[in-house]
This record gives C-alpha cells, sequence and structure tokens, in this order.
C-alpha cells in the first residue's frame, strides 16, 4: 500500500502546485491591482515557491549542446551507444576535438538520482576528454520481464560498458570515474578486469566519495544502515511498483523514500534555502530565485532502484563491509583486491562530506597492496561536501584539474 498512498499523495499535491502556479501568476500580471500592494506580490512569491516544492519532476535532459575548449566553442552530440534493460551507455561526442583525447566512462550512481546529477561533472570533463557515462533506468519503468537486477548484475553492465568504450577508443586504455555509490561496483569490476587480464581494464580508475569501508569515519547513513537488520529493510522501506507502470509487480525502493531520506538529514537548510528562493522572488531577484529552483528540479527528479540490488548493496557494502574485508564475491567468484596491479587509483574525498566520511574511500588504496605506489593518489577537497566534489566551482577549479592530471600522467 506504500506506493499506491504515495500516487494518492503525488496526485493532490499536483493540483495543489497547478493551482498555486496559477494564482501566482494571477496576483503578479500586470492587470491584477494586487500586484501594486506590497501583499500582492508577498503572496505571489510565497505560491510560487510552494508551487515548485509540490510539483512532480520527471527525468530531465543532460542538455549540453557545447563546451568550451581553449576558448573555443564546440558542439557537443550526445548520443546513446549502448541499450540495456535497466541502463544504456551514453556518448558525448566533441565535434573538432582531437581524435586521441582520452575515453572516460563516468559510472552514475544508481541511488535515487537520475545520471543527469552529474551533469556538471560530464559537462567539465568534456573540456580534456571523450566522456562515457552509465544512464540507469527507472526501475518502475522496467517490465517484470526484464529480470531481476542486482549489485552482480551492476558489475556485469560496467564490464560490458568498459569493453564497449575499448572498443569504440580503437584498443587505446580507457579510464573510469565513480561518483558515490557506484565506486564499489566499479572497484570490483576493476578487480575482475584485472584478474583476467582484460583488454578493457582501465588504465585509472577515479573514485569518488565512495563507500569502499563504512568503518571510517562512519556518517549518519552509516549508522542507519548498521543499527538495523537486513529484514527490516525488506520490510519498511520495499514497496511494490502499482498497476499504472510498466514494471507493474516489481519489487523496488522507491525514489521518493530515498528523496526522503537525504531531505530530512539537512531539513533546515532545504527549509533555509527555499526561504532564500522567497526572498529573491520577492524583491524581484530572479536569477537567484532560478538558481535555486534548478537545483531542485534536478534534486527532486527520483527513480526506484530494484529491491535486490537495494538490499544486497545495504548488506554487503554496509553491514557486512565484505569489500575491505576481502569477501565480496560476484556471483560464486571472491573478488581479489590485490589482482589490481595495472588500474592507478585515484581516490578523493570532500572534507565535510555527511554521506561518505573521510577515510572511507582512501581505504581502497590500502585494500591493493600488489599495486605500486607510483599509481595511487589521494586528494581531500577541502572545504567541500559530497555533492561539492563532483559539482559546482570547487569541481571545476579544484578537483577536475586533478583527475585530469591523473588520466595525463597515466594516459599509455
Amino acid at each position: 500500500m506504500l506506493y499506491h498512498a504515495y500516487e494518492i499523495q503525488r496526485s493532490w499535491m499536483n493540483s495543489a502546485s497547478t493551482l498555486a502556479s496559477i494564482s501566482a501568476g494571477m496576483l503578479s500580471s500586470p492587470a491584477s491591482p494586487l500586484s501594486y500592494l506590497g501583499i500582492g506580490p508577498m503572496a505571489a512569491s510565497a505560491l510560487d515557491v510552494f508551487a515548485h516544492a509540490t510539483a512532480h519532476y520527471g527525468k530531465p535532459e543532460f542538455g549540453i549542446d557545447s563546451v568550451e575548449i581553449d576558448g573555443t566553442a564546440h558542439e557537443v552530440v550526445q548520443s546513446t551507444v549502448l541499450k540495456r534493460p535497466f541502463g544504456d551507455l551514453l556518448r558525448f561526442r566533441v565535434e573538432g576535438a582531437p581524435a586521441d583525447r582520452p575515453r572516460l566512462l563516468i559510472v552514475a550512481p544508481m541511488s535515487g538520482h537520475y545520471a543527469t546529477l552529474l551533469r556538471g561533472t560530464v559537462e567539465r570533463m568534456l573540456e580534456s576528454a571523450e566522456v562515457f557515462i552509465t544512464d540507469w533506468a527507472d526501475a518502475k519503468m522496467v517490465p517484470q520481464s526484464a529480470g531481476k537486477f542486482d549489485l552482480d548484475d551492476y558489475i556485469d553492465y560496467l564490464m560490458e560498458f568498459a569493453e564497449h568504450v575499448h572498443g569504440e577508443a580503437g584498443g587505446a586504455r580507457i579510464h573510469m570515474m565513480a561518483v558515490c555509490q557506484p565506486s564499489v561496483p566499479a572497484f570490483a569490476a576493476t578487480a575482475l578486469l584485472n584478474l583476467h587480464k582484460s583488454p578493457a581494464t582501465p588504465a585509472t580508475l577515479t573514485m569518488m566519495g565512495g563507500p569502499i569501508d563504512t568503518r571510517e569515519c562512519p556518517t549518519v547513513v552509516n549508522n542507519m544502515a548498521m543499527q538495523r537488520p537486513i529484514e527490516w529493510f525488506r520490510q519498511s522501506v520495499i514497496a511494490t511498483v502499482p498497476m499504472k507502470y510498466p514494471g507493474s509487480g516489481r519489487r523496488v525502493y522507491p525514489g521518493f523514500m530515498q528523496l526522503s531520506a537525504f531531505m530530512s538529514m539537512n531539513l533546515s537548510s532545504h527549509m533555509m534555502s527555499h526561504y532564500e528562493m522567497f526572498k529573491h522572488l520577492t524583491i524581484g531577484d530572479e536569477a537567484s530565485a532560478q538558481a535555486t529552483k534548478t537545483f531542485y528540479d534536478e534534486y527532486r527528479a527520483v527513480c526506484d532502484m530494484t529491491a535486490e540490488f537495494y538490499l544486497q548493496t545495504v548488506e554487503e557494502v554496509f553491514q557486512k563491509h565484505s569489500i575491505p574485508k576481502g569477501e565480496f564475491r560476484h556471483k560464486s567468484e571472491i573478488v581479489d583486491l590485490t589482482a589490481i596491479t595495472d588500474t592507478a587509483l585515484l581516490a578523493i574525498e570532500g572534507e565535510r562530506d555527511d554521506i561518505s566520511g573521510l577515510g572511507q574511500t582512501r581505504a581502497a588504496l590500502k585494500l591493493t597492496p600488489n599495486l605500486p605506489e607510483a599509481k595511487k593518489r589521494y586528494y581531500m577537497a577541502e572545504g567541500a561536501g559530497h555533492y561539492g566534489i563532483f559539482n559546482g566551482s570547487r569541481w571545476r577549479t579544484k578537483v577536475a584539474p586533478q583527475v585530469e592530471e591523473w588520466i595525463a600522467a597515466h594516459a599509455s
């Protein structure tokens, strides 16, 4: 009943959002006498904020049309190069850029948001690399006939995607970047590719704010996963997709629950952001208000995860700590991290990350004893929170250059 109750509530809120938006437009219209009184603009601003906060958001577009390289604007062409039931592989080609630029596979998180959350990440890396990115599907839109999708399948997808990018690179070494949650499966996929001497083995793997070892500096997210048995998660947060969607009957961890969890972690901050939006609208500062709206347009656009993927991730990564203990299995095969000898590792963390604590990503460097120290690097972004390490000014000016330098140093 959880999902059905949400759908009823969403239907009500969409109606309220539409009504609020119409009312805001009427109050701010030059034809309305109230628009010339103090109460008119103030009420219109309040209704505008309410309408934006209660609206439903679908899957956003990347919308990257061009990128500037050395002062010259280049057209960007987006295409889907591989289609799979639970996720596609997208390519961003920069017209007129050198053909020998490094190929970078960015692994987007499957954690309730769409891959477009990394729009800024893709846009910045296009300045120096040909970029591919995983575009994970909304589980409620995948028919049950497509079968299951768990952490093992995720790793299979990454290895297949790496092989495809390697093929498109004409046999040249590729590079991989995992942002947040996919650091774990990307780390495992890299170990398996190294173990089997695959030509698609990445030359570098950059892991950013990833929960490699959540025993290091545990956060609220980590503690929540540890305090409850896996059966609690199975019974309390897993829901069934309603009949109206293609994935009807599929068991999922709904995106709206993930969004609620993240919003509640920093509720006062989100409330202040909306209050600031209200103040900007009241004084006519549309540009500042739009910046806040743009962020929340993306933040509130959520998608569902398959129940098996979510539960396996909680159990293996946050409860059993299977990766750092050397006990994680991909299907029946132990993922041997000591097999990583040919992929240079860059671990990046944010000083103020409240989702993946300091040391959790850096732990990957300790788990690869057979990798030469010259192929390991750690970088902490001072003052950056979780999102600051892959989006915003710190990402563009501080973090991205570290990634570019690391890729260039291990390009051959």
